[in-house]
């Protein structure tokens, strides 16, 4: 068996509008086990990016440690990248977006990564409002170091590396965190429903600030047993979808036609649209307090909602809140940064 890509292409394949084929945003052979849900969201991140038509070399993708932070290298081989230690990716996404404000950031995570180790470094890059999308990759399990309950394993759920016995601690629930924090985008989809992923990440990467999807993505190896809420049946019995979900570009128009709900159009910042079917009639994805009753509500039903639960399409990110440049930190020049002697002078004048 040979697990090398081969280095042709039919000729025939379709190109984006940038001129790039799809597996030109493809990346290594995965090493993750077979039928990951991790694996499954990489390939929708690479459908969303090639039918976004992003040029590889504008996007950099971070992430931490842990299986899902192992993904990036499974995806846009030809975009910047950097796996920095557990916990920290937010600080390196803060501090590479202001420098170059120019790229889109796409920060991939785990439930330990992010709900334990990273708890703080979530916290802040939320409040911040830092212009990327960030993914948990939610399995509620260590699966690097044998599948030991993570912070998301819900309550009375059990693992395999559990002895049979069920998990003793609330689950942290990173959605309702992100909403209490004020997050301007937060959804939640399933790692095995590509229909809803794929307009999701779409939506995530062209919203101007953080972006928040949290993704069950079950862990076949340790967590996807009879008593664990993170097991593909358990899932696929139990969601809650707020409605349909469609990402309508600035310039090819997809035309919607559902049979059922009321239609929602949202236009983001750079005129493109979301369209939502809505079914829940008590939830609208402007209005937080609505989207907060409906996502308590889910819980208290046991269902597990997915969907766009919430978004500010007129939020600002950190360079507009800090009212930076237009030029990118880091091409600025001596010119630009040093003012001249005299006006120094003067400045210096204030402050004595």
């Amino acid at each position: 068996m040979s697990y090398t890509k081969p280095s042709f292409s039919h000729p025939a394949l379709p190109r984006n509008k940038v001129g790039y084929l799809k597996r030109d945003y493809e990346g290594a052979i995965s090493t993750l086990c077979a039928g990951c849900g991790h694996d499954s969201i990489s390939a929708t991140i690479v459908q969303a990016c090639y039918e976004l038509n992003i040029e590889p070399h504008h996007l950099a993708k971070l992430s931490g440690i842990g299986c899902s932070s192992k993904t990036p290298t499974y995806f846009m081989s030809n975009s910047h990248g950097f796996n920095s230690v557990h916990g920290r990716m937010p600080s390196i996404a803060t501090g590479a977006n202001m420098a170059n404000k120019n790229l889109i950031y796409l920060g991939v995570s785990g439930d330990g990564d992010t709900a334990s180790i990273g708890m703080g470094q979530f916290v802040h890059v939320i409040r911040r409002n830092l212009n990327m999308t960030y993914i948990v990759m939610n399995n509620g399990c260590y699966g690097l170091t044998k599948g030991q309950d993570s912070a998301t394993a819900d309550f009375g759920s059990v693992s395999k590396s559990g002895g049979g016995e069920s998990t003793p601690f609330q689950a942290i629930d990173l959605v309702g965190m992100a909403m209490e924090l004020n997050a301007s985008f937060v959804a939640r989809s399933f790692s095995g429903d590509k229909t809803q992923l794929l307009p999701l990440l779409k939506a995530a990467m062209s919203h101007q600030g953080f972006a928040f999807i949290d993704v069950i993505s079950p862990c076949v190896t340790f967590n996807n047993n009879t008593g664990s809420t993170k097991a593909y049946d358990y899932v696929r019995d139990h969601i809650d979808v707020l409605g349909s979900l469609d990402f309508i570009p600035k310039e090819d128009e997809i035309k919607v036609d559902y049979d059922q709900g009321t239609e929602k159009v949202i236009t983001l910042f750079d005129d493109t649209k979301i369209s939502l079917s809505k079914l829940a009639q008590d939830w609208d994805p402007t209005d937080k307090y609505s989207a907060r009753d409906k996502l308590v509500q889910s819980k208290k039903d046991g269902h597990i909602l997915t969907g766009l639960l919430y978004i500010d399409p007129t939020s600002k990110d950190l360079h507009q809140i800090l009212n930076t440049v237009d030029t990118p930190l880091n091409q600025l020049q001596e010119t630009d940064l040093y003012p001249g002697d005299d006006v120094l002078e003067v400045i210096n004048q204030g402050f004595r």
